[in-house]
């Protein structure tokens, strides 16, 4: 038999032209995550024109990184960096995304510089799971949070993606987590 050989997923930033499919897949992450906290039963879907606000400013903001695969494979706008109406040669869409932030927090002896980041929301179209998108995504968040100097990364894992980030490093915070909503 043949042995497998791996294939990395090509990785990139996202553009405007995402949009659309960065909110589909965001829908996709809530809709998995179920339960009253993620999807409370009185939402109008209101929050994806705001949503569809913030990432647009986002994409381009100096402390955000949003990360895409297309659906395609090619990871790069056709092989040519031609782009179709659809945005990038993607004949199907992006296949994952990811998005990493860092905030400046207050420096202490266990927060050297005070920057933490957060990784907000990778999630895999379930079309094209099983393909090693999330841990392609997630190597490149964690190369931008070393350039960047994050002191932690922090993140809230499914059941399903906990494995995926105990492989790259991820541990039990030693603080509860708590949260209040006014």
């Amino acid at each position: 038999m043949p042995q497998r050989t791996a294939i990395t997923p090509a990785v990139r930033r996202a553009t405007e032209y995402d949009l659309v499919e960065l909110l589909r897949l965001r829908t996709l992450l809530f809709d998995d995550l179920g339960g009253g906290f993620f999807n409370p039963p009185s939402d109008d879907g209101s929050w994806l024109d705001a949503l569809a606000m913030v990432l647009k400013e986002q994409l381009t903001a100096e402390d955000v990184r949003i990360l895409v695969v297309d659906g395609d494979g090619d990871g790069g706008c056709g092989g040519g960096g031609g782009r179709d109406s659809d945005g990038c040669g993607r004949g199907g869409g992006l296949a994952a995304c990811g998005i990493g932030t860092i905030e400046q927090r207050l420096p202490g002896p266990h927060l050297r510089n005070g920057r933490i980041g957060h990784v907000i929301g990778v999630v895999t179209d379930p079309a094209h799971r099983r393909r090693g998108h999330s841990r392609a995504i997630m190597r490149g968040l964690l190369d931008w949070f070393r350039e960047r100097e994050a002191a932690r990364v922090d993140l809230y894992a499914s059941a399903e993606g906990e494995p995926l980030y105990r492989d790259l490093g991820f541990t039990d915070l030693p603080d509860p987590a708590l949260y209040w909503r006014p």
